[in-house]
């Protein structure tokens, strides 16, 4: 029962007490309730007409990273004697100092402004609007509003950096780039041996196989190199990823798509994303440092979740990745995936799969037991068998233990394209 409602009970009350008695001691004691009713009611907060303002010292950090709030409070309207300002913490933020919740009084054209500091693990926070209340100093009446006060913060993931990616599509686009292109031009790997043809340097005559023509020159053809389109493959399915309430591997996976973008992008590529989980998260083909942008914003939001449609990677919408072109595919594997990894190969993309090992992340919280390691050793061996198979099927897999920072882990592994690899497409 709110306080007004309380004191018009007791006055009725009294009144009728009064009035039964026919005394007027009881009658006296309506005064003051009377009074500070009424005093309530003439001091009451008119209606709240307040400009907010919410401003952050960064919209885009790093995990971690401090990020100072400020609330500016501005009153439009007559004087509010008890203001509460409460701000609400989102999940994931961590308020290092400050308050997020204010109690200030205001003059009319009177102002307000506080700091408070947080930090958060990675995500896109997007804040909630301010929740004030307004009453009297008698704390009789109260009036309560929402104000919007939007920002966005933007907790970026982690982006080890690697050198190169080593990647070999089956066909690449028209810019010069890193990617070897299987076809004769300028470039600096021997690709074959042609005719001398007029304007050819003079230093690309092959002599010793001239020498064995005496009536034509033979030059020496080069390799070109050119930027091809390349899609990654984020798993983000609750299948692969959870082990536990609060255990997941899908953190880690989150940081190896942002090392592999950021060194794709770097090398020219025309890059693409696509979250695989509870829905379908797509970042549409781009190049350069605005594309690194997109897709790190993308990573930020991406959450794993469950779906019955998404269970498994026979869903994936092929189309979107352009024919014969490199998907990246990152993800933890489960037995079931490898049908849908060989179709991807058979449709004549090259895939390459980079997979957090769950076997070793699972065992660094569970118990030593005899037990568990028994059940260790079975699901290595499946494990270990899949990505084998994978490997049979022409699929580059680079197998991950994250107890190893990404970039140390397998820098050997993607920065050089394995030889039966190299060797796909060479000419006879």
């Amino acid at each position: 029962m709110n306080r007004p409602l309380f004191l018009a009970l007791n006055l009725y009350l009294l009144l009728l007490a009064g009035l039964a008695t026919v005394s007027g001691d009881v009658l006296a004691l309506l005064a003051p309730l009377a009074l500070y009713l009424l005093a309530g009611f003439w001091r009451a907060p008119a209606e709240i007409k307040l400009h907010v303002r919410r401003s952050l010292s960064a919209e885009r950090v790093s995990p971690h990273q401090n990020v100072d709030v400020t609330i500016e409070i501005t009153n439009r309207g007559a004087s509010i004697e008890e203001l509460t300002v409460l701000d609400d913490l989102l999940l994931g933020l961590t308020l290092l100092e400050g308050e997020t919740r204010h109690l200030i009084r205001l003059a009319p054209n009177g102002s307000a402004s506080w700091t408070y500091t947080v930090s958060g693990l990675r995500g896109d926070y997007q804040f909630s609007p301010l929740r004030v209340s307004a009453r009297d100093s008698l704390g009789l009446l109260q009036r309560t509003e929402t104000l919007p006060a939007p920002a966005r913060l933007i907790v970026l993931p982690f982006v080890p950096r690697l050198k190169q990616v080593s990647i070999r599509p089956r066909r690449t686009r028209v810019y010069a780039g890193e990617i070897p292109a299987r076809v004769g031009g300028s470039g600096v790997d021997f690709f074959g041996v042609r005719e001398y043809q007029t304007g050819d340097s003079p230093r690309r005559i092959n002599w010793h196989i001239s020498a064995r023509h005496p009536n034509n020159l033979y030059a020496n053809e080069f390799e070109q190199e050119r930027v091809a389109d390349v899609g990654i493959l984020l798993d983000g399915r609750d299948r692969s990823n959870r082990f536990g309430v609060d255990k997941s591997l899908f953190e880690h996976s989150v940081i190896a798509c942002a090392a592999i973008s950021d060194a794709l992008i770097t090398q020219g590529n025309r890059l693409a994303l696509l979250v695989y989980g509870q829905y379908l998260q797509w970042t549409i083909p781009g190049y350069g440092k605005v594309q690194r942008e997109r897709i790190l914003q993308a990573l930020a939001a991406a959450r794993p979740g469950g779906s019955e449609v998404f269970a498994s990677l026979a869903h994936l919408p092929t189309r979107l990745f352009p024919v014969h072109s490199q998907i990246v595919v990152v993800s933890p594997l489960v037995p079931g995936d490898y049908g849908a990894l060989v179709g991807l190969r058979s449709r004549g993309y090259q895939v390459t799969v980079v997979s957090p090992d769950p076997v070793s992340f699972e065992l660094s919280y569970l118990p030593a037991t005899s037990e568990v390691e028994t059940a260790a050793r079975i699901v290595r061996l499946e494990r270990g068998l899949l990505l084998r198979r994978l490997q049979g099927a022409g699929i580059q897999t680079v197998d991950w233990d994250v107890e190893q920072p990404f970039d140390a882990a397998v820098r050997a592994a993607l920065g050089r394209t394995p030889q039966w690899l190299r060797s796909i497409g060479r000419p006879a």
